[in-house]
């Protein structure tokens, strides 16, 4: 069994799971209708990527079922990154969050579409190409947004100093990066968020907007169990059917 494997594939399902739950609260509360299907629509799949993730798990790491593994730890054995576990606050904020995370996640998947243990090539395609329309959706709003009057480029600007070094926490490795690259099954968390700050800066140039300078200290420890005061009660409220109805199915 690849411990190294099966730690990065616990960290990205965690991820999918708990932004997919973030992103699902905007249901009914979107600035209109149409982001309202947008945000659920992209909600659904991160649980989609979850469930997918988790049940790979279980099939080739002999880990726990999918809701074992979605519903039934505790909060110190998730490894989600910080930046998924906070509550969707105001539109630019989300906008912003969803930007940075979904360019993340489209260049793991695409690094892991080339990945030499074949079931998470499959899925890394798969993934790929669905959080495409995520990355065009982000990068939609964020150019409009910055170029719609001063008050709304200077919220966004003011989102993504507030979200980058939360965004950082995305590239905190839990296992063994070298490892990963000489199995040629991943490139590994510091390669990847080189891509990523190089993709942004460039589409940051284009409309304006900079990524904040100087020490950003960067959001560690989700990886490690040790995770904000926002986690708990979500896990609870994501678990309370199946607390009351041990029979029930989440998925």
């Amino acid at each position: 069994m690849n411990t190294n494997l099966k730690k990065l594939l616990l960290q990205m399902a965690d991820d999918e799971l708990i932004l997919g739950h973030r992103n699902s609260e905007w249901t009914g509360l979107g600035p209109m209708m149409e982001e309202d299907i947008a945000f659920s629509s992209m909600a659904q799949d991160k649980l989609g990527h979850a469930l997918g993730l988790f049940e790979l798990l279980h099939k080739d790491f002999e880990e726990m079922d999918a809701d074992t593994l979605a519903f039934r730890r505790a909060e110190n054995e998730l490894t989600c990154c910080h930046l998924v576990e906070l509550p969707i606050r105001e539109y630019d904020f989300s906008l912003v969050r969803h930007f940075m995370f979904d360019h993340a996640e489209y260049l793991r998947y695409d690094a892991l579409s080339l990945s030499s243990f074949t079931p998470l090539a499959t899925l890394a395609r798969k993934y790929r190409s669905e959080i495409k329309y995520h990355i065009m959706h982000a990068n939609t709003w964020m150019k409009h947004l910055t170029f719609a009057n001063e008050e709304s480029k200077t919220r966004i600007q003011s989102a993504i100093d507030e979200i980058y070094p939360m965004a950082l926490g995305i590239f905190e490795a839990n296992y063994d990066e070298n490892t990963l690259q000489e199995e040629n099954i991943f490139i590994g968390e510091k390669a990847l968020k080189v891509i990523w700050e190089n993709n942004i800066k460039e589409l940051f140039s284009k409309w304006n907007l900079t990524l904040p300078f100087g020490n950003n200290q960067a959001f560690f420890g989700g990886r490690k169990g040790l995770h904000t005061e926002y986690l708990q009660p979500l896990l609870l409220e994501m678990s309370e059917v199946l607390r009351y109805d041990e029979s029930a199915e989440d998925w």
